[in-house]
């Protein structure tokens, strides 16, 4: 039976659009967020784009302090290796289920990831890199078939997606980054999964250099 796509409201266009330029860094953390010159930008009234806010909001891509207005997110050294504790523990489930579920879809998925990436390295494209750096992650928990594990993932996922972007500019960061997905791949190809889960833990975990001197 087909079925027809209800076609999206204005709030979810705008909720788009806004989610793409916090990701991208084209809205930088903390930047204050104007209803006014967003509804005429995007051509539309200030309700949907007051709706767009709460849903941003419960994503915790904005926040709106009272008296004051809504603003991108930002995180703290704090905040940041309390992310970073998050992911490790959803990270590391999420890559044992999927071994456990679907091994070889998963090996499958991260070598063709890591080719691209390998192609997106040499023409220089940080952008294309990163965008295969959040699908590479986000390949663990479709992998490992748990529709609750996702939806944790989920919570913090644009943030990451954010915080990656943010580190495009940074080659030390972005070439270990690179190797440790490489390695990760060729691991779980092999069947290696506890190596596998310790590279993962260097490779998101809580660590110095680049990630905490932006």
């Amino acid at each position: 039976m087909l079925k027809i796509e209800r076609p999206k409201s204005f709030a979810e266009q705008v909720s788009d659009v806004l989610r793409a330029q916090i990701i991208s860094g084209e809205r930088e953390m903390g930047e204050a967020l104007s209803e006014t010159k967003i509804a005429k930008e995007l051509g539309v009234s200030r309700t949907p784009v007051r709706e767009a806010f709460a849903r941003l909001e419960l994503e915790g891509l904005v926040h709106t302090e009272p008296q004051r207005g809504t603003f991108v997110f930002t995180l703290d050294r704090c905040s940041l290796l309390d992310i970073c504790d998050v992911r490790v523990s959803l990270e590391t489930a999420a890559l044992k289920k999927a071994m456990e579920r679907d091994p070889k879809g998963l090996a499958r998925s991260l070598k063709d990831i890591t080719k691209k990436m390998t192609k997106a390295r040499k023409k220089g494209d940080e952008r294309d890199y990163l965008g295969l750096d959040t699908e590479f992650h986000q390949k663990l928990f479709d992998h490992a078939k748990n529709q609750f594990l996702n939806d944790a993932y989920q919570t913090i996922a644009a943030k990451m997606a954010c915080l990656r972007n943010m580190l495009g500019n940074h080659p030390e960061h972005m070439e270990k980054s690179f190797a440790e997905h490489i390695e990760i791949a060729s691991l779980l190809e092999n069947g290696k999964t506890n190596e596998a889960i310790d590279v993962m833990i260097r490779h998101i975990g809580r660590k110095e250099g680049s990630y905490w001197n932006k």
